[in-house]
């Protein structure tokens, strides 16, 4: 590269030397570093998919969007399963299909409160689902209070930020809670012997057993469990730990916010 002109050179600061020097260079050192491949691609791609909400969560906030999301997806799974091993209820509202039941009983407007459920929320609908002379739509009763319960747990939100807190214990409350439900489902019997809601099938005619009902309901009680005890460690909070019969079990409270 040319020297400058000494007229040039008069002009040049210091820091102007130094950056005639660098481009000197070029050819040799800094023409070698160059961006990889696709490097410019994935950078616009990352910004461009960034959402700003993330700035106002921690990371207790992003497990707990996870583990809501995926609570509630099995909600849906369980009334889809109900609702396909006992198409009489869903017939009792007047569907045209399974599907047309699923779309009214998980429409956020309802608030998880079923026509059918006469006002009831939480526990309290599971318990009215389960009774033997009820005589509306079971399943959608008891997935509504399914879903009131856990919506409570999760302070009625559905998406947390950094000012949001949840309490450890409504958490931990409703794992138990689900684990009585379940037994409950499993169990409740009408005047006859027969089950009141058909679930897991017992193994027959050489099939093995279907527990898939069972399996959905453990997924939710060990998503709440770890929730519950990330929350009482980053809290320094103990949980208390209530030890009863599954069978004689009362449900624990879990009170709404409304």
């Amino acid at each position: 590269m040319a020297a400058p002109s000494p007229g040039t050179a008069g002009f040049l600061s210091p820091f102007g030397a130094m950056a005639l020097a660098c481009l000197s260079l070029l050819p040799a050192g800094c023409a070698t570093s160059e961006r990889p491949r696709g490097t410019t691609d994935t950078l616009a791609n990352t910004v461009a998919n960034f959402d700003p909400k993330q700035i106002g969560k921690a990371d207790i906030d992003r497990v707990a969007d996870l583990h809501r999301r995926e609570i509630f997806a099995s909600v849906r799974v369980l009334a889809e399963k109900l609702y396909r091993r006992n198409p009489r209820e869903w017939k009792k509202g007047g569907h045209a299909s399974v599907e047309a039941a699923l779309d009214r009983l998980l429409d956020p407007r309802t608030g998880w409160r079923p026509a059918d459920a006469a006002g009831r929320r939480g526990t309290d609908a599971i318990l009215l689902a389960l009774s033997t002379d009820f005589a509306g739509d079971r399943v959608a009763v008891l997935i509504g209070g399914l879903g009131g319960m856990l919506n409570a747990a999760f302070e009625e939100k559905t998406e947390f930020f950094l000012p949001d807190e949840l309490d450890p214990q409504k958490i931990h409350n409703s794992a138990r809670n689900l684990e009585i439900a379940a037994w409950k489902l499993a169990n409740a019997r009408d005047a006859a012997g027969s089950l009141l809601l058909l679930s897991n099938e017992p193994a027959q005619g050489g099939q093995p057993a279907n527990l898939s009902f069972e399996r959905e309901f453990g997924k939710m009680i060990g998503n709440l469990d770890l929730l519950a005890n990330l929350l009482a460690d980053k809290g320094h909070r103990t949980i208390a730990r209530v030890t009863q019969s599954i069978a004689t079990a009362v449900f624990l409270p879990v009170p709404s916010l409304r």
